[in-house]
């Protein structure tokens, strides 16, 4: 090689690395890591470290559930799915007995009926107009994608509604939440919860031979999925409670509003007593907040340290409507059913609580609708 080649590919290695933003990435993080340490908060402190850690892994494997189940669900494709699963299964051998264990920790549980049901499958379906999920969306638009930036606005948007809509719906009434481990106890829990993940991946492994679609996660996905089921063991550590991100969304919605003049301190969410408290204090004493903060400014690190920062073009107007509508929906739909991707389906299941999987079950045929209008918006169905 000669040196002029050499210099030109050391050229083209630096220009990859985008410094402003990877400063700006790092110091945000930095100075929020300051704020809540000025106040003592070191768990606070470590919410932000897993979140920039998750947003780090979930660009750097490009960790998607909503491309995983359209894969499965167009083409058999299982590898996703099963990826997906392993995220839940190393969550819950830690979350299914410290959830029942101590006080100081619980699951995320939640009642079975049709405000899960409908919450999910009007989820599903905004998250394949939008092309991004809860964790999709905050990831994506870290890594600088203009066109998620406009699902998170309207997902915030969604949220506000979906919280003066819940309580409605969950007077249609329902069935209790049902735990593994209040039957079982802590380690049957844990055995149950597990042999129930063995068994929703046997399901999917048997749809994908039948259809002679690829099963296996591809090494990168399977890497991946440990570290991130690594990663919310750690947020569960610190925060109490498993890895949620739409209530952050919500939370921002009601603040934005009440800056804005709307009062929601009257509406029937806002007077229970988490959201209440939410409301007032600041967003740095929320859980989710400081999670959905670190994994914002990790995937925007990660993606200023191997390329220039959101330099691509913004997509056609049909998609950016995609964008806002499936914002919508999956705002909506995330607090009727009790979060999404993670804090319904992963941290559900993780927890041992039943309606993790009625969640994923009423989900799947959402996705379907979503697929089938995507091409409506000029988007594949693939």
């Amino acid at each position: 090689m000669t040196t002029a080649s050499l210099a030109a590919s050391n050229q083209g290695a630096a220009v990859r690395i985008d410094r402003l933003f990877l400063g700006l990435a790092l110091a945000a993080t930095a100075i929020l890591i300051a704020l809540v340490l000025i106040d003592h908060q070191l768990t606070s402190a470590a919410l932000i470290v897993g979140g920039f850690g998750l947003g780090v892994a979930f660009l750097k494997a490009e960790f998607s559930y909503t491309a995983s189940w359209r894969r499965f669900l167009t083409r058999g494709e299982a590898g996703g799915l099963v990826g997906g699963l392993i995220v839940i299964a190393v969550c819950a051998l830690v979350v299914v007995p410290v959830a029942a264990l101590s006080p100081k920790y619980g699951g995320a549980i939640a009642p079975l009926g049709p405000s899960l049901i409908i919450g999910a499958f009007v989820f599903a379906i905004g998250m394949q107009l939008a092309n991004g999920c809860g964790s999709g969306t905050l990831y994506t638009v870290g890594g600088g994608s203009g066109r998620m930036l406009i699902a998170l606005l309207f997902f915030v948007i969604g949220s506000v509604f979906g919280s003066l809509s819940l309580p409605a719906f969950l007077a249609l009434g329902g069935i209790d939440p049902v735990l593994a481990s209040d039957y079982f106890g802590a380690w049957g829990g844990l055995a149950v919860t597990l042999a129930s993940i063995a068994v929703g991946a046997a399901v999917v492994i048997a749809i994908a031979r039948k259809r002679g679609a690829n099963f296996k996660p591809s090494r990168t996905y399977l890497i991946g999925g440990i570290t991130i089921g690594l990663l919310c063991v750690a947020v569960f550590a610190a925060g109490g409670h498993p890895w949620s991100v739409t209530f952050a969304f919500t939370l921002w919605g009601a603040k934005a509003a009440t800056a804005f003049g709307f009062d929601l301190s009257h509406a029937a969410f806002w007077q229970w007593p988490g959201p209440k408290r939410a409301l007032t204090d600041s967003v740095l004493s929320d859980t989710s907040s400081l999670t959905n903060f670190g994994m914002l400014f990790g995937a925007m690190a990660a993606a200023a340290a191997s390329k220039p920062f959101a330099m691509a073009s913004w997509p056609p107007l049909k998609s950016l409507a995609s964008a806002a509508v499936g914002g919508l929906m999956m705002g909506w739909g995330a607090r009727l059913g009790f979060g999404c991707n993670i804090g319904a389906f992963v941290g559900g299941v993780a927890s041992g609580s039943l309606h993790g999987w009625l969640w994923f079950l009423a989900a799947l045929p959402g996705c379907l609708v979503g697929i089938r209008l995507r091409p409506l918006f000029g988007l594949s169905r693939e």
